[in-house]
């Protein structure tokens, strides 16, 4: 891909994502027109004033709509390159944010929280942080099991991830079992499939501030990760230290996941799906897949959770329903496409 055409995709991903944003905060149960909800964003960022019959609606937009939106903004974006990173870490396409079993320790520490009652001293954002010791707990298992002599392992970090899943998925199970309530139950739905119902404006800068350094710290090594794709000892002789870049990759992307399923639960296949498609357009060079991932995953999820929210109202779907419905063809699809990347045709 050239530079012109990259700038080009940029600019026209933003500007999708820039309309997606607005129609998304806009439409709902209670659709509000483009253009009022233009003036009503713009009331709520300058400190303008409203009349007393839109107040209800200013509510629905500012107060909950636009932090779900901006939420949904920051994981999509999120998932989409820690998946980029994953898989040139453990060198398997078929990896994604949560393989390493971050997402099942943060929805057990999440129902755990739910269902004892503990770390009352966080108040509203107790299941959060329960989420997130969750997913530093099993990071830290996960990082202990696979380090051997010459650093960690790839097939030792998959194989350990997908077992401490398992395990931390049987003790969600335990836990509903010997606390059969409603509210357990639905915890574990909600953490299991993921969903933005909870958005805060609170919950925002933390996700941001992980997404963001994530994003740029990922671009800045872009090209050493172009080296570990090639394999360990190409790496070598090419003068990566593999060990402590894996290391570190392996640090960077638990923080960014366990921060992001600690709002949103786990939402599968985003992290999985976007990083190969986004290869589609623009080859495997990290450094422009880093550039184009976050926005096409923002997109997709804006769009995905207003589906969620929109397609049974007033009930909602859970986000992981509508993210495995588009994930799975999308999938099957570009593995019949590109076989190389699965190991051969």
């Amino acid at each position: 891909m050239s530079s012109l055409r990259a700038s080009l995709v940029i600019a026209l991903l933003a500007g999708v994502l820039a309309v997606s944003v607005l129609l998304a905060i806009g439409l709902g149960a209670a659709a509000v027109p483009p253009q009022e909800t233009v003036r009503l964003l713009w009331a709520a960022v300058t400190g303008g004033s409203i009349r007393a019959d839109e107040v209800t609606a200013y509510q629905i937009i500012w107060q909950v709509r636009t932090p779900r939106v901006l939420l949904a903004v920051l994981v999509g974006a999120g998932l989409s390159v820690v998946g980029v990173a994953i898989q040139a870490m453990v060198r398997n396409a078929l990896a994604d944010p949560f393989v390493l079993g971050v997402s099942s320790g943060a929805s057990a520490g999440a129902v755990l929280v739910a269902a004892t009652g503990a770390l009352t001293a966080f108040g509203v954002y107790a299941v959060s942080a329960g989420a997130f010791l969750g997913a530093l707990l099993v990071s830290a298992l996960v990082y202990l099991a696979s380090r051997g002599a010459g650093g960690l392992s790839p097939l030792r970090l998959v194989l350990t991830g997908v077992a401490m899943a398992f395990g931390f998925q049987a003790v969600m199970s335990l836990i509903v079992y010997f606390v059969p309530d409603g509210e357990s139950t639905s915890t574990v739905l909600f953490w299991s499939m993921g969903g933005f119902g909870a958005a805060t404006w609170g919950a925002l800068p933390v996700v941001a501030v992980a997404v963001t350094g994530t994003v740029v710290a990922l671009r800045r090594s872009a090209r050493r990760l172009d080296v570990l794709a090639l394999g360990d000892e190409t790496s070598v002789t090419l003068g990566v230290d593999t060990a402590g870049f894996r290391r570190g990759l392996f640090v960077l992307t638990s923080l960014a996941t366990g921060a992001m399923v600690a709002v949103s639960g786990a939402i599968g296949f985003v992290g999985l799906v976007m990083p190969h498609l986004v290869r589609l357009w623009t080859g495997a060079a990290h450094l422009r897949v880093l550039t184009v991932a976050p926005f096409a995953g923002a997109i997709f999820m804006v769009w995905a959770d207003l589906v969620a929210r929109t397609l049974v109202a007033p009930r909602e779907l859970p986000l992981g329903v509508i993210t495995a419905l588009v994930g799975v063809p999308v999938f099957v699809v570009l593995l019949r496409r590109r076989g190389y990347l699965f190991g051969g045709r």
